[in-house]
């Protein structure tokens, strides 16, 4: 079997991120605005632990770095160097002997390792943020090994940021939480913030804060365990901070599900997290998959593709990845859709059309599966897809408009978790959006065209589908009456075909 043609702004890049406590490869496909984790690698070298004692690098730390960074040499010894970016962050920037270590990993192993300041790395997890959550706003926190960056995102994008050294290595980890001495230490590093810098959603980025994500999924038993975007209300973040600092190592170990490389940071990230939350009024927690590495990625992409909505890119490079490009015709169901679905309520405001278009663009994503699986599969891809852009509830809308769209069975996979995350008036909409892409699908025999000569539209209580002039055997047979009354079922309509 053929591959299927890469799309033609696809390329692989690599970045090598050199932190205060791992020291990271990650390979990514790009595809337009869309960015696609390909393979992560990482070694905890811990180049930080060592420095609010010494001021200098942990040496078992650089033996550990400097065997994963030749491993990461020679996986990408291939590479065209344009393709590679590589940097160091915290450790390397502040200890006595990071610039001798950066000159070490560029003449020994020919990396040419940047060491970014506080600034640049405050901005890149910023840009990172937006890679994946364009419509951001608010304050960026990154939390590493050594540092904190903060950085406010708004409409222009990042301002200028700045870095604290309220990393759990710089508060003292891997050693015990000392709880009130390493609070006044945080306070002390964040009493020049003021209330303007918080007020409303806080992107916290970071491994230590997606474990604090993870392990509120755990207690609270949510059901659907992806990272990126999950939020928390100001109390649920606080509840589960106090929670965390009060733990011991043992306690935090029985809890099933948490990386037990985290053990002995997490209180630290809790304790930072808790005081950022009472100092600066945050309202939402929001936690971002997307940091730093994705930042670099993002700020180099040409201005015109940044504005892409990553979201579309992602579902419309999903479909094609799978060999299922079909041309015009996602934008040709979205064009004769819209106006039906424009004269509904809408469950979702001003992101309406938005989900209606990543729809349409996943419309033909069960294609290649097995005709008597391909609801559930479909469903399942898209419920747990690696794409950015979009909130937990808009993700289980997808996934089920995705299964109605292949299946117009009442007994859709995972109940709970939709009815946890999907309100009563969203789970119906997306069965009939599902029941309108198969109509329309099926009407057209996917030949998009077609679809012209067939427009639908609400009228008071009643779904008409009008043929035109001439076209009427060819597009209004018995199946397509079928998939018509499952769309008027759907939307509580009568039909009517003329």
């Amino acid at each position: 079997m053929s591959q299927p043609e890469l799309r033609p702004e696809s390329r692989q890049a690599a970045v090598i991120d050199v932190g205060s406590n791992s020291v990271r490869l990650v390979i990514y496909r790009l595809e337009g605005r869309a960015i696609w984790t390909v393979y992560n690698e990482k070694a905890l070298a811990g180049l930080g632990r060592d420095m609010a004692e010494t001021g200098r690098l942990a040496p078992e730390g650089v033996e550990v770095a400097m065997g994963a960074l030749r491993r990461f040499r020679a996986i990408l010894q291939d590479w065209a160097p344009d393709d590679v970016v590589a940097v160091a962050t915290a450790a390397v920037r502040e200890a006595e002997d990071g610039p001798a270590f950066a000159d070490h990993v560029r003449a020994e192993l020919g990396i040419p390792l940047r060491v970014l300041s506080g600034e640049e790395e405050a901005h890149y997890a910023a840009a990172g943020v937006l890679a994946g959550h364009p419509s951001a706003r608010g304050l960026v926190g990154d939390l590493g090994g050594s540092s904190l960056e903060l950085v406010q995102v708004g409409p222009d994008g990042p301002a200028p940021g700045l870095t604290l050294p309220l990393g759990p290595f710089a508060l003292g980890a891997p050693r015990p939480l000392a709880l009130e001495p390493t609070r006044r230490l945080i306070e002390g590093e964040l009493s020049t913030l003021t209330p303007a810098w918080g007020g409303g959603e806080f992107h916290a980025v970071g491994g230590a804060w997606r474990n604090l994500g993870l392990l509120h999924m755990i207690m609270t038993a949510y059901p659907l365990r992806v990272a990126h975007q999950y939020e928390m209300s100001r109390t649920e973040a606080l509840d589960l901070t106090r929670f965390v600092v009060r733990q011991s190592r043992s306690s935090l170990e029985r809890i099933e599900g948490l990386s037990k490389k985290r053990y002995e940071t997490l209180p630290y990230a809790a304790l930072v997290l808790e005081s950022l939350i009472e100092r600066l009024g945050l309202e939402r927690i929001v936690i971002s998959a997307f940091g730093l590495r994705e930042g670099l990625l993002w700020d180099a992409m040409a201005p015109a593709i940044r504005r892409r909505d990553p979201l579309l890119e992602g579902c419309e490079a999903m479909s094609a990845m799978r060999g299922l490009s079909a041309g015009d015709m996602p934008r040709a169901l979205e064009t004769w859709l819209t106006p039906t679905f424009a004269a509904l309520e809408p469950v979702f405001g001003d992101r309406e059309p938005l989900l209606i278009a990543a729809a349409c663009r996943l419309a033909d994503l069960g294609g290649r599966l097995h005709p008597d699986h391909r609801a559930e599969l479909a469903f399942a891809q898209v419920l747990r897809a690696p794409i950015a852009g979009m909130s937990h509830a808009e993700r289980c809308f997808l996934a089920l408009t995705t299964f109605a769209r292949h299946s117009a069975s009442g007994n859709h996979p995972e109940p709970d978790t939709l009815n946890r995350v999907l309100t009563s008036e969203r789970r119906a909409r997306a069965k009939a959006l599902g029941a309108a892409l198969r109509l329309g699908c099926d009407l057209s025999g996917r030949n998009g065209r077609l679809l012209a000569e067939a427009p639908l539209a609400i009228e008071g209580t009643t779904l008409r589908l009008t043929a035109a002039q001439g076209w009427s055997d060819l597009l209004l047979g018995d199946q397509t009456a079928k998939r018509a009354t499952t769309l008027a079922g759907a939307l509580k309509l009568k039909l009517e075909l003329v």
